[in-house]
């Protein structure tokens, strides 16, 4: 086999997006043989361009095709799980769109149901291909940067008008996407917060929600993290800020990386922090340092995502994310939505009983008030 047979589960923007870069060549290793919506009209474009593709409007009838090898699948949050374990159920690869799912028990039964299945589980984290990134995570898990101290991401480039909430009645809603800013936009941001620092042991949180929008979720979010080794965490994200800023900064006792607009800047102590605090003899001295700096082209993720896939299922080689990573980054944002409605710190990981009896409320609210 040199290529993989794969089937798109949904095709609205994302969907359409991963079916065009197939198309367009981006990914070599891949040719998409069938596509599945439940709006017909968006099945359209294919039928009649695209004729050697099937096109399904059942779901069932799409995974039992013979069509498939692997499915992409680009359909509202609560149910990447549920369609992820019918693929792991019939033997299909599963590539899934992020967030992994709504709450976690459902993401680690996915997790379960992927490891016993045998077959091969991704998840589109296509921001792990920035190089950026990518040679921060290198710096710090190589030591480089020392004893970590500190993470500080201010992400509010995300901006949304109300019209982008109002264009879809499952946007920005309990019941549709399970959340806000922290379940459709800022995903990646979670993912590489913990791929690159690690996980927290425990947050405190602060979302804010409807604060810039007319809508029942969160749209302005801040987070602390604190660590076993005393270093701490702040995340701050919102869809409400015009001009935002995206800079993302990591003290170690060793020094310091900042990602901002393309480039990574490094300062390298040479002597380290901790060490030169009690050893030097000076009261306003500081440790000097060696400047380093990065720049890179970044590549278009999600074919580069979509093409390591492809490869691992057809000669074993590494994807970009594993499918069973996509609950760190869950497990922070069900723990921050949890630390605000408590009120308080909660540890990782969080009660999936208590955080999904929250959920529940606030869909059941949602419903009432449509009523």
């Amino acid at each position: 086999m040199e290529k993989i047979r794969l089937g798109i589960l949904g095709m609205g923007n994302m969907g359409n997006g991963h079916f065009h870069n197939v198309i367009e060549g981006k990914c070599p290793s891949v040719e998409v043989t069938a596509v599945c919506d439940t709006d017909a009209e968006k099945l359209v474009d294919v039928t009649e361009k695209y004729p050697a593709v099937k096109a399904f409007a059942n779901p069932e009838t799409f995974l039992d095709s013979g069509l498939l090898d692997a499915v992409l699948i680009a359909i509202p949050h609560y149910d990447h799980p549920t369609f992820a374990i019918k693929c792991f159920h019939r033997g299909i690869h599963v590539l899934t769109e992020k967030p992994a799912g709504v709450y976690t028990r459902q993401v680690r039964e996915m997790n379960e149901a992927a490891e016993a299945s045998g077959v091969k589980f991704g998840i589109m984290f296509n921001q792990r291909t920035n190089p950026m990134y990518a040679k921060a995570r290198e710096i710090v898990q190589s030591g480089e940067l020392g004893e970590l101290k500190r993470m500080v991401w201010i992400i509010t480039n995300w901006y949304r008008s109300q019209a982008y909430y109002d264009s879809g009645t499952w946007r920005a809603t309990w019941n549709g996407e399970g959340g806000g800013v922290l379940l459709n936009q800022a995903p990646h941001n979670l993912d590489l917060w913990q791929w690159i620092f690690g996980m927290p042991k425990r947050v405190r949180a602060f979302c804010e929600f409807g604060k810039y929008h007319h809508i029942d979720v969160e749209d302005d979010v801040t987070i602390f993290g604190q660590y076993e080794n005393g270093a701490t965490a702040t995340f701050i994200t919102t869809t409400g800020d015009a001009c935002g800023t995206n800079r993302l900064e990591i003290t170690g006792d060793k020094g310091k990386i900042v990602i901002e607009q393309g480039k990574l800047k490094w300062w390298k102590l040479t002597v380290p922090e901790r060490e030169f605090c009690f050893t030097t003899k000076e009261g306003f001295a500081a440790p000097a340092c060696e400047y380093e700096e990065f720049s890179q082209t970044e590549p278009e993720g999600h074919p580069q995502v979509l093409e390591a896939f492809a490869q691992s299922i057809l000669n074993g080689t590494k994807m970009i994310a594993e499918g069973k990573e996509g609950i760190n980054s869950l497990a922070i944002s069900n723990a921050a939505y949890l630390s605000t409605w408590t009120e308080d710190w909660v540890e990782i990981p969080s009660d999936e009983a208590l955080f999904e009896k929250y959920l529940n409320k606030l869909c059941e609210k949602e419903d009432c008030s449509k009523k």
